[in-house]
């Protein structure tokens, strides 16, 4: 997003407090790109404000000021594409004139101060003529900002500025309408030598020398990373009052060419604003973060860089959330078109789209030290899973019964017409029966509901079956009992493989959920190396710029101050070398392992369920089974006893009539 022009971003309200305008957190918070963060400050009149709009590559934007008052107020903000970082946002900040005769409270211009070092990622700090004693002294707000700004929340009276090293801007000192020969001692010399010239201690401890170096100590060890520009007159001191509408001819080649080797270092090496733990931040985040140091100043309290950043975390691992669960909601809901699906297609687009989702989580939280919101994102995509399943069974559900209810549509109109009830109806029946079945498994083989659905229609059609087989005459009573016993049977059957299917189905979530567990856990991992990595190199960068004060300060015979950078780096050793992210990691990834087993235990425990029932079909069945077979048995040793005795009084009849013809031929004769 880049603006036409410059808007307020924080100024003060009827009480004299600092407060944040809800239209610049509007912009910020459509900024999702990364910020380079670029701050101006300095005495009011000197200047500021033009330097802020060729950074914007415009002639005209800040308010340029022809009179004694400061004319910016507060402090206003510009977003630009930067010139030279793809899919990098440039925000120009460009904070009200200090010393402004006006002000009532001797704090704001700490405060305004304070704001442009905690948002900056590079600060500019602007005066004139010369960097002389004075215009160090002028730079008193240095010197507070171990009052005004903590780096930890955990001993309010502790002195942590050793540590601003980490987290601080870079410093530009930009010196304007400078006349002076660029020469130390006659020699020539470079703008920085220049100001680390202007910077230099002096030995023994008296007050006076205390105050002269106490500035300078603080520029050192605070702004590790200096640079100096120096500026002559732009233009003839008539025309300064109209310097933003003045034409390149009319302005000095030699302040052109300072102007545009400034422009040019500040987009090539001002680095994208971070956090205290390394982490990047957006424009989104920077709003954030302004509220949060804002809010925190008007309070009376003092802006803590550990507290802004789980303040920070808690909005953006809330958004994450948000985010993360949006990606896979706004997909399921497209596929949810589709339902009903097969099991295996809804756990393949669930695993994706559950892999995506934690990316986007994982692309916008940062310090979930405990793994609380991945958690979260977590929960609820089983949830929406779980509803989508149930939606998809549903769906299942209704096709399946569709097409029950067209195969057997004539059944049920031979079974209105009485067709069945007739001598031989019960076998016409089973036949029909036998054939929808056979068409339904057919049609509805990849249904998640199939088997269950044609347990249910089986189950009302035994009541039908029922009755056409007791009105049967064809059939004996004994021939009744034996279908009935096998009609039993086969329902007990279907029953059996409804459960098991449900079991398949079980073991198949099982293996989806574990799978989209492992790639969660690849992620985070992922995730906590990068963060672990930043961190590193955090420390190792402040390191860095502490050797090169240190060696300086050897080299300059300060060896009391070189001992105490000594110390402070054998302390980011310490803490470097006792980072406890490594132990984060492993407490996330423990805990979430231990959800996974929780979660696989309760599903393995339905599953014994399932297969305990399963099981006691099975022994059901075998018994229904059994009894039909033995009653079989029984029926056909009956009716072979049946047709033996038949057979034995058959026999037994002959004989007799056999010896009744016998006697009667005896009395003819």
């Amino acid at each position: 997003m880049s603006m036409d022009k410059p808007v307020c971003f924080i100024d003060t309200d009827s009480a004299g407090k600092l407060r944040v305008q809800q239209s610049a957190l509007k912009i910020l918070e459509q900024i999702q790109q990364l910020v380079v963060v670029v701050a101006v400050v300095g005495l009011y009149r000197t200047g500021k404000s033009h330097l802020m709009n060729r950074l914007a590559g415009k002639q005209t934007g800040f308010a340029l000021g022809s009179t004694i008052e400061s004319k910016t107020k507060g402090i206003w903000m510009w977003c630009v594409s930067h010139p030279t970082k793809a899919g990098t946002t440039l925000v120009l900040l460009d904070t009200e004139g200090l010393g402004d005769m006006d002000k009532g409270d001797p704090k704001h211009d700490t405060n305004i101060f304070s704001l442009a070092v905690l948002l900056s990622s590079t600060l500019v700090y602007n005066s004139r003529g010369t960097i002389d004693n004075k215009a160090v002294m002028e730079l008193q707000y240095i010197t507070e900002l171990s009052e005004c700004i903590k780096v930890k929340s955990s001993d309010e009276d502790a002195d942590d500025s050793s540590e601003f090293v980490k987290f601080f801007p870079s410093f530009i000192w930009a010196v304007r309408d400078f006349t002076l020969e660029l020469k130390i001692d006659g020699k020539d010399v470079t703008e920085d030598e220049y100001l680390e010239f202007a910077l230099k201690l002096k030995h023994g401890t008296s007050r006076s020398v205390i105050e002269y170096n106490f500035p300078r100590e603080c520029i050192q060890r605070f702004f590790p990373s200096r640079k100096c520009f120096t500026f002559p007159f732009p233009t003839a001191p008539e025309n300064m009052s109209h310097l933003g509408s003045l034409a390149s001819a009319d302005i000095s080649s030699e302040f052109l060419k300072v102007t545009d080797h400034f422009c040019k270092f500040v987009f090539h090496d001002s680095s994208v604003k971070r956090l205290k733990v390394g982490h990047t931040v957006t424009g989104r985040v920077l709003g954030h973060l302004a509220k949060t140091y804002v809010d925190t100043i008007s309070s009376g309290a003092v802006p803590c860089l550990e507290n802004a950043v789980i303040a920070m975390a808690t909005i953006e691992n809330k958004a994450a959330v948000k985010e993360g669960l949006q990606v896979y909601q706004s997909e399921m809901e497209k596929l949810k078109d589709s339902f009903p699906l097969e099991l295996k297609d809804v756990f393949s687009e669930h695993q994706h789209l559950s892999s995506t989702a934690t990316q986007a989580f994982m692309k916008r939280s940062f310090k979930d030290t405990d793994g609380k919101y991945l958690k979260s994102l977590e929960e609820k995509i089983i949830k929406l899973f779980d509803e989508h399943l149930c939606q998809n069974e549903h769906a299942s559900k209704k096709r399946c019964e569709e097409i029950l209810s067209s195969l057997s549509a004539p059944m049920m109109v031979k079974l209105k017409k009485g067709f069945y009830a007739k001598p031989g109806g019960y076998d016409l029946f089973c036949k029909d029966l036998e054939d929808i079945v056979n068409k339904y498994n057919s049609q509805a083989k990849k249904e998640v509901k199939a088997e269950e659905i044609l347990e249910e229609f089986l189950k009302q059609k035994s009541v039908d079956s029922k009755a056409i087989l007791q009105a049967d005459k064809k059939l004996t009573e004994k021939e009744k009992k034996i279908k009935e016993e096998k009609e039993k049977a086969a329902l007990l059957e279907q029953e059996i493989k409804a459960r098991e299917e449900k079991l398949r189905q079980l073991e198949e979530k099982m293996e989806a959920v574990r799978q989209s567990n492992e790639e969660r856990m690849r992620q985070m991992k992922e995730k906590m190396d990068e963060e672990m990595r930043l961190q590193r190199e955090e420390t190792e960068r402040a390191m860095n710029r502490k050797l090169r004060e240190q060696a300086d300060l050897l080299q300059k015979s300060f060896k009391e101050e070189a001992d105490v950078m000594r110390q402070e780096m054998e302390e980011f050793k310490r803490q470097n070398t006792e980072s406890n992210r490594a132990g984060e990691l492993v407490a996330i990834l423990e805990n979430s392992s231990r959800r996974h087993e929780e979660e696989v235990a309760t599903m393995m425990q339905q599953r014994s369920v399932q297969m305990m029932a399963i099981q006691q079909m099975i022994v059901r069945s075998e018994a229904e089974i059994n009894r039909a077979r033995e009653f079989a048995a029984i029926v056909e040793n009956s009716s072979r006893r049946h047709e033996e005795l038949m057979a034995m009084m058959m026999q037994q009849y002959r004989a007799n009539m056999m010896a009744v013809h016998s006697s009667n031929g005896c009395r003819t004769m």
